[in-house]
């Protein structure tokens, strides 16, 4: 098969990879029907992250089972499948309590912008879409294997829900994908925080009652306006950066409750936080918490979230992907092998 390996900043390429293989009696072996590229695979291109050795890259995707081990039992070959982006076995103790993302037996995986892969924990890991998968539902189905969901984990670790504001920092796939979720669970008011004028579209489409398009102590004090002087009841922080956080910190109201998803490159800085009683929870998504729920509201039709793509691309050219994005020329984009 063919796969992307990256080799170090600025370098992915397509190229002849091993077939994955069935290796454990709890592993699947899945043809991919989509994947796509990930704001955190930038942190490697881009060379925050070192590349010790040529790595296949990529942990998002949807397909189609092509072999199951002797002990799965949850999936079986010629099924439509979601996973997320990480695996989990949806037994431990850990994944009883509703942490997927930490099991005690989940593992990642070996490259998923290839043409297969090998997914270990396939019972706890793969959900089955029912029905025939129609080809415009792809989209929005690989957005559950991380960025949908790691945007809902962000609005209800903000406590988003009905009459309670939402204010979202990042207007990158994930924030978009807050934006969604904080409206579905009934938030009031939904403002998402963009510069970019593409993307406050579909944050529009997505929900989001009111854009602010300022950045520091002037977006905060917009959002303040707009939430009786105080700040939004919760804040999504969806980049990972000190500034985000900080901006974050900013908007917050006394009592709020801040959700942290972005991947971490840089500390939320306490800022009185303590004395202001704000709270803070997030982290890496849970993705199989919310798996069940997410593919049932896509295929009924209910939501969209495949809207974050505004680029799809064959697989081999997946370098292509990397540099319009990292070139912001690209929100998130979808691989067709």
């Amino acid at each position: 098969m063919r796969g992307a390996v990256i080799y170090g900043k600025g370098d992915v390429r397509f190229e002849e990879r091993e077939d994955p293989r069935i290796l454990n009696p709890s592993d699947a072996v899945v043809r991919t029907v989509a994947t796509c590229v990930c704001g955190s695979d930038l942190w490697r291109y881009r060379g925050i992250n070192e590349v010790p050795e040529p790595t296949p890259i990529g942990h998002e995707y949807v397909g189609v089972v092509e072999e199951v081990g002797d002990a799965v039992r949850g999936v079986k070959p010629g099924e439509f499948v979601v996973g997320g982006f990480r695996t989990s076995d949806n037994t431990c103790p850990v994944c009883r309590k509703g942490a997927h993302a930490n099991c005690q037996n989940g593992t990642g995986y070996d490259g998923c912008q290839a043409e297969k892969i090998r997914v270990p924990n396939a019972d706890g890991t793969l959900v089955a879409v029912p029905g025939e998968v129609d080809r415009d539902l792809v989209p929005s189905l690989l957005t559950l294997s991380d960025v949908a969901c790691t945007g809902w984990h962000g609005a209800v670790s903000a406590l988003a829900g009905p009459g309670r504001s939402i204010a979202v920092v990042g207007d990158g796939a994930v924030g978009l994908c807050a934006v969604l979720a904080a409206k579905q669970l009934g938030s009031e008011q939904v403002i998402a925080m963009s510069g970019h004028a593409d993307r406050q579209e579909i944050a529009r489409e997505l929900g989001a009652d009111i854009i602010v398009s300022e950045r520091g102590e002037e977006g905060s004090a917009l959002v303040r306006e707009l939430t009786e002087g105080i700040g939004a009841d919760g804040v999504v922080e969806a980049v990972g950066t000190a500034s985000a956080r900080d901006q974050a910190a900013l908007c917050v109201r006394p009592g709020g409750m801040i959700g942290v998803v972005g991947v971490p490159h840089g500390g939320l800085k306490d800022d009185g936080l303590f004395f202001r009683n704000v709270g803070v929870w997030g982290g890496i998504a849970p993705v199989r918490r919310y798996l069940d729920q997410l593919v049932q509201l896509v295929v009924d039709r209910k939501i969209n979230p495949g809207r974050v793509f505004d680029l799809q691309l064959p697989l081999a050219d997946v370098a292509e992907a990397y540099a319009a994005m990292d070139e912001r020329r690209a929100t998130k984009v979808l691989l067709w092998p």
